[in-house]
């Protein structure tokens, strides 16, 4: 389907099984409709080749249906002028460099969700581009995530959007350098070691500039036509722009989608934005949409088959096991899920006003909260695209909206940081996050990367996190594991103690303490697992990290053969107010 290139021409496919006259028009032919009539075939495509065409060329479709004659961009077009301009004919040839990466295991992935647009922006122009963004990659390597989940990249309407529009879901956003500037892109991000997740959105179209609306001037009830519910499934909160799931040809145009991502791009994984409104009609999750079940499964599934090391990531919210259930067990077969269960309850506490409000129950059910016994089978974060933006800021602004950069604002911040870090599950930033990017996510607006040299200290203070949480000291192995021990929680004192280990025992076994109150402890005793000396790996309080910070937390400690918290050994630290400590032993 679309534009297939041969030795002396091109060929071009479409399905249009309403029309009754199609022919392309372009560069190749100087726009005439006469010059190549296309020929219907059977299951409603259309087929002409046009010797002489080539990569580069612009071009149309011209379509008639009864007495209406228009012109539309292909639906599988891998390149655009603008949403609402022409197709252009892209070579899909392109030196990949051997590029043979393999995304890390998922227990040790940390994501850092971005957005091309806004990343950073060069000297020119008003829109972030592919190019732009690899000129920070030393900024990434230095902070240590190893996976960057790209936020929607199909050309949408306009240069500025969150990308949550696809006008084109084949082709790459001209504004940020079409299909070669993010195939360069990719090849770039695995050399410099991270992996690339990119963003889809399957559960509508557009819903502007979308030329797949009525394509072939049919439709029922004035809704989308061939592609999309032309019934009550049709309503989405973006218009009657969900796509039929149950129709072969539209099922096959998302799975080959999807499939491009993977084959012709080299990504390592996708997200499916919102996939309540592809199971379901309405938020209810009431009104279930079958054939979009089963369309998530069998993408799944060909995604796995064809990269078995490739991570699907299912938005839903609605704690939903199913939704990482193998499709054997009827799940929909997704490798991870965004947890509801831990973005919710830990914002709600990091951002109450009064320290009496934190509530040690919801942190310690964040803590413990799994789908399906698999810790590594949800996304655990404090900031999203959306959970920074729709009325919501970052954590700081969240904390203290009119200096975000006060102590409290900085201690409850990185409080967070630690909890997504150390928690069971993978760990999610959301860009700007590690220098403390206030206010709400705008598409409008860069990274204030001024913030990153203010708070030059938080990036290391993340650094130091995420490569404790990625064992790259050998002292930490722990924080990789599934297994998380909630064993002190003082809801008074407002202090939570938990252990994390992979199989347990030195180095293995990681503690855990966290501070959620604006309290002092000279001496707070814990219980611990082992007797010996326990090494402080981690003080989320230390100057080196904020001027403002107190540098007051106890250093490596020794285990007193007592009792505590129904453990063999009691540990006994100084402990600062909103701050969060690590330890564990050496081998």
């Amino acid at each position: 389907m679309g534009p297939i290139i041969l030795d002396t021409g091109v060929a071009f496919r479409v399905w249009a099984p309403h029309a009754d006259r199609v022919s392309v028009v372009g560069d190749f032919n100087d726009w005439d409709p006469d010059a190549n009539p296309m020929d219907r075939e059977e299951g409603g495509n259309w087929l002409a080749v046009i010797e002489g065409a080539k990569p580069g060329d612009q071009y149309k479709y011209e379509i008639t249906n009864g007495d209406r004659t228009f012109l539309r961009i292909d639906p599988r077009v891998r390149e655009v002028t603008n949403s609402v301009g022409n197709g252009i004919i892209h070579s899909p040839d392109f030196d990949w460099q051997d590029d043979a990466f393999s995304i890390p295991p998922w227990n040790e992935l940390v994501i850092y969700e971005t957005h091309i647009g806004t990343f950073h922006r060069g000297d020119q122009g008003d829109v972030g581009t592919f190019d732009d963004y690899v000129k920070k990659f030393d900024h990434l390597k230095k902070l240590g995530v190893n996976a960057l989940q790209i936020m929607p990249i199909a050309e949408f309407a306009g240069d500025l959007s969150w990308g949550y529009n696809p006008a084109h879901p084949y082709a790459i956003e001209s504004a940020y350098g079409g299909p070669t500037g993010f195939k360069t892109f990719v090849r770039e991000a695995h050399q410099a070691g991270f992996a690339v997740i990119l963003d889809v959105v399957y559960n509508h179209f557009g819903p502007s500039d979308l030329d797949l609306w009525q394509f072939d001037g049919w439709s029922e009830n004035g809704k989308g036509g061939i592609y999309f519910y032309n019934d009550y499934r049709s309503k989405t909160p973006w218009g009657d722009t969900r796509p039929d799931y149950g129709r072969g040809e539209v099922r096959s145009y998302i799975r080959d989608n999807a499939m491009m991502w993977m084959e012709d791009y080299h990504v390592d994984g996708l997200r499916y934005d919102m996939t309540l409104f592809i199971r379901s009609v309405d938020a209810s999750g009431q009104q279930d949409i079958p054939d979009g079940w089963g369309l998530t499964q069998w993408i799944n599934r060909e995604v796995r088959k064809f990269k078995a090391s490739a991570i699907t990531i299912a938005e839903d919210l609605q704690n939903n096991n199913y939704l990482t259930k193998p499709a054997v067990e009827g799940g929909a077969g997704f490798s991870t899920q965004w947890d509801a269960s831990f973005v919710h309850p830990i914002r709600d506490v990091l951002i109450q006003p009064d320290d009496a409000a934190r509530d040690m129950n919801k942190v310690c059910n964040a803590l413990n909260h799994r789908y399906n016994h698999d810790a590594v089978q949800r996304v655990v974060y404090t900031e999203s695209h959306d959970e920074v933006a729709n009325g919501k800021s970052r954590i700081p602004s969240e904390v203290d909206e009119a200096d975000s950069g006060a102590w409290h604002a900085q201690k409850r911040a990185t409080l967070g940081m630690a909890l997504v870090l150390t928690a069971p599950g993978i760990p999610m930033l959301f860009q700007g996050q590690e220098f403390l990017e206030d206010g709400w996510f705008q598409d409008d607006q860069e990274l204030d990367w001024d913030q990153a040299d203010e708070h030059a200290g938080i990036v290391k203070l993340t650094a130091k996190l995420i490569r404790l949480r990625r064992n790259l000291e050998g002292t930490t192995k722990g924080l990789t594991g599934q297994h998380i021990d909630v064993f002190h929680v003082n809801h008074d004192g407002k202090v939570i103690v938990f252990k994390r280990s992979f199989d347990g025992g030195p180095a293995d076994d990681c503690i855990v303490i966290a501070n959620f109150a604006n309290r002092h402890y000279n001496a707070y005793a814990f219980g611990l697992p082992t007797g010996g000396k326990w090494h402080r790996r981690f003080s989320s309080d230390r100057k080196q990290w904020s001027a403002d910070f107190g540098e007051n937390a106890s250093g490596d400690i020794e285990a007193v053969d007592e009792p505590q918290d129904g453990l063999p050994h009691r540990g006994v630290a100084e402990l600062p107010p909103y701050t969060v400590l690590v330890y564990s032993q050496n081998n």
